[in-house]
């Protein structure tokens, strides 16, 4: 059996689809997987052990994008289904292409709020006709290493746009506090130095010296090997906070103008959310239309650091 998915362009609703994509797994054993995806949703699964092809979708970068699609999808070769975790016109043609009688286009069965992990199984419950509960989020080939000393790891970025980040500030006051317990580490991701630099001269104005700033510097395998391996994740809503859930790192997640009900960490039981619950939240904006961007102005380093001690 050999099955054709294409995943999230995204890395955190990527890591999402994991489960069900394990459920795929359990209803075919002996199945082969082709991931398509983009570079960074892809490498999540390199290690996984029934996955046979990965293509990435580089169709943007040059020339003509529905035939650099049709040309993916002769690549793929012959299938038997066809799921795409994804809902555009781009997926419909791809799928067109790709000429396989079952196929299937991602859609929300389900109109009331309820977790994205639990929307992905749900279709591919729906899809395949089985019946399974989404277990835990799943990547493979990461091993946890015991540090000699205990690593925050702090994660000031967040790709989707300026609202969903907590201030450097903040960041700085909560990584100065730890600072005796812990080493500290700054992640982010393209366009995320400035902010990282932010937290990185608050910290050697304080004295602050056991730290690395690895924003910009990491790769995405990198980028998991050091979540992997944290005793602590300070962390907006992103890729890197569902990463975190996947390895059971212990993790305050700062939300603000998003859905924690919907994408907070999936069963991760370390995991605990800082949050106004403002009356104007969540907006689902890129950028505070009201100007004043409270729902994370409001929340302070002890807030956070409150909620530390409740999961240390």
């Amino acid at each position: 059996m050999k099955i054709f998915l294409e995943i999230p362009t995204w890395l955190g609703d990527a890591i999402m689809t994991t489960p069900a994509i394990e459920n795929i797994v359990k209803a075919y054993p002996d199945c082969e997987l082709i991931i398509y995806g983009s570079y960074v949703s892809t490498r999540l699964f390199l290690n996984h052990p029934n996955v046979k092809k990965i293509i990435i979708d580089e169709s943007k970068k040059s020339g003509w994008r529905y035939l650099n699609l049709y040309r993916d999808a002769k690549n793929v070769g012959k299938v038997d289904i066809a799921l795409s975790f994804r809902k555009n016109f781009t997926t419909q043609y791809l799928l067109f292409f790709i000429g396989v009688k079952k196929k299937f286009v991602y859609q929300r069965y389900i109109k009331k709020e309820i977790h994205q992990v639990i929307r992905y199984n749900d279709f591919i419950n729906r899809s395949l006709d089985i019946k399974s509960q989404p277990n835990k989020l799943k990547i493979y080939g990461y091993e946890q290493k015991t540090n000699s000393k205990k690593i925050v790891g702090l994660n000031p970025g967040a790709t989707y746009g300026s609202a969903k980040r907590w201030y450097p500030e903040e960041f700085a006051k909560v990584a100065i506090e730890l600072s005796n317990e812990y080493d500290i580490v700054i992640f982010g991701g393209p366009n995320e130095d400035e902010i990282a630099g932010d937290i990185e001269k608050l910290l050697i104005l304080h004295g602050v010296k056991n730290y690395k700033n690895l924003a910009t510097k990491t790769s995405v395998n990198e980028l998991m090997d050091g979540i992997s391996n944290l005793d602590l994740f300070v962390t907006n809503d992103s890729g890197p906070m569902h990463l975190a859930a996947a390895f059971d790192i212990p993790t305050v997640a700062i939300f603000g103008p998003t859905k924690f009900s919907e994408t907070s960490q999936w069963m991760n039981d370390k995991g605990v959310i800082v949050t106004k619950n403002l009356s104007c939240a969540p907006c689902m904006k890129r950028i505070c239309p009201l100007g004043h961007h409270n729902c994370m102005k409001l929340i302070t380093a002890k807030d956070v650091l409150v909620k530390i001690e409740d999961i240390k």
